[in-house]
């Protein structure tokens, strides 16, 4: 995550236009919340943990710098510029739960992808189909099934790409399943992960911010919560993406089977019967966990442990050198400077400042909650993760929602399934740019259908709000 790539010819390097303006701007809006002076009724603190916490925004939507690089010089501005009196107070992201929680997360779905585990169940779940539509759907119901124990989005769309591309092969001419499937692939995918509290990058991030803004939640009483709404929503939108792309149901290919049936399959190895027993084993310590008081990050930890033990050592150094460490500090980054403006105010500063913009006062209360989601939205956009997205907005959104009376559970839950099925542009999602990558999509496909699911997503919230989680909560 430079900024840019190697010029062959010239042997320097290509700078990025938007990376140098960015860099410009983030130093700029520095300088002001520094220098300028304080307005009446603000801190000083206050303003300086406003203007960093921009800082940190424009910088990692830019990439001037790598994330590590930048989320590191943020937090040290929160202490160099004197809004914290020590630096362990500017860096207490960094000992929260979720940082850890993540990284043992992405070790173990790198683990299942690295022994080849993936790969198998996903071959095992496809049974025969002779029809395109038929194929299509059992390719969503494998990937959702995929998604229950593999916490990694792009690591399922990586599995089930080789797949799709055996099938097109064999079904011959058939635009409409090779588009179907990389709407699958690239928007619906990333949705089946918001099912489980350990099921990505996103329900984690919101699960840490809600139990430690509102209330514990334990991961049964997420999944009773969320599992419900998140297939309703991943099948509303498999269904969408058939119909967009207008998969033919009659076509007839009698060649077409299981991705498995050109050659006997191999032997399970002794890496992936270790790794399947062990992920199912963090998975029932999940579910006893939440009924004996366990920390949900005490069966991770187990899991990468005894994938690590010597005569094991499915899990090595190389392994962790690999782990997405940009995310890891990006959050811990946030979560840190969003500690800060909660000590000195500025987050209270910020809701003072869109409720002059924005009347909440006279608005009802789904008006509120469908204003908010639209801010949120709008934030999504701008990036190119969704956790990064969810860790900016959830804390700020959920202040709103205490301010006017909002029950916040149900709408963090809200932002999580509004921004996790929200993908406009193609680097909004990794899962997306790859499958459009690979596949026949087009920038307004992404675009349209990216719509299309947030629209849906909308109606999801608006009947679980209405009618599922008060059943439940």
């Amino acid at each position: 995550m430079g900024s840019g790539p190697a010029d062959d010819e010239s042997q320097g390097v290509t700078i990025q236009p938007s990376a140098v303006i960015g860099l410009l701007i983030a130093l700029v809006v520095l300088g002001v919340g520094v220098f300028f002076p304080t307005p009446d009724g603000v801190s000083p603190s206050a303003q300086r943990a406003l203007a960093v916490f921009l800082t940190a925004l424009i910088l990692w939507l830019t990439r001037p710098l790598p994330y590590v690089v930048s989320s590191i010089f943020c937090v040290v501005l929160l202490f160099g510029l004197g809004t914290v009196d020590s630096f362990a107070a500017a860096a207490t992201g960094y000992t929260s739960t979720l940082v850890f929680f993540l990284l043992l997360l992405l070790l173990l779905a790198n683990t299942i992808s690295s022994v080849g585990l993936d790969v198998r169940l996903a071959e095992r779940l496809l049974v025969a189909e002779r029809s395109p539509a038929r194929t299509f759907r059992s390719i969503a119901g494998s990937v959702l099934a995929l998604a229950l124990v593999m916490p990694s989005a792009m690591a399922r769309a990586v599995t089930f790409i080789p797949v799709v591309e055996r099938l097109t092969t064999r079904f011959g001419p058939s635009e409409g399943f090779e588009r179907g499937s990389y709407l699958l692939l690239g928007h619906v995918n990333p949705i089946a992960s918001m099912a489980l509290m350990t099921g990505g990058g996103m329900a984690l991030v919101t699960s840490e911010i809600v139990n430690e803004s509102v209330r514990t939640v334990t991961w049964v009483e997420w999944a009773v919560m969320m599992l419900p709404p998140t297939v309703g929503l991943y099948g509303l939108t498999t269904v969408a993406a058939g119909l967009f792309a207008d998969i033919d149901d009659a076509k007839r290919a009698e060649t077409v089977g299981s991705p498995s049936t050109d050659e006997e399959p191999e032997p399970v190895t002794r890496d992936q019967y270790i790794v399947g027993g062990v992920t199912v084993g963090a998975v029932l310590g999940w579910v006893v966990g939440s009924f004996v008081g366990l920390p949900t990050i005490v069966p991770a930890i187990v899991a990468v442990a005894v994938l690590a033990l010597p005569g094991v050592e499915i899990i090595t150094a190389e392994d962790i050198a690999e782990v997405s460490w940009g995310i890891i500090f990006l959050i811990g980054a946030m979560l840190s400077i969003l500690d800060v403006m909660e000590a000195t105010g500025a987050i209270t500063l910020v809701v003072d400042i869109l409720t002059r913009w924005i009347p909440f006062a006279a608005l009802t209360q789904w008006q509120v909650v469908l204003a908010l989601l639209t801010i949120a939205v709008g934030i999504r956009i701008l990036f190119s993760t969704g956790s990064a997205a969810i860790v900016v907005i959830l804390p700020i959104v959920l202040e709103f929602g205490g301010v006017f009376g909002v029950d916040r559970l149900h709408l963090a839950l809200s932002v999580l399934l509004v921004v996790g099925s929200t993908t406009i542009l193609p680097f909004n999602t990794t899962a997306v740019l790859v499958s459009m990558d690979r596949g026949p999509l087009s920038h307004h496909d992404v675009a349209r259908f990216g719509v299309l699911t947030m629209l849906l997503s909308l109606v999801v919230v608006a009947v679980s709000w209405l009618v599922y989680w008060p059943l439940v909560s």
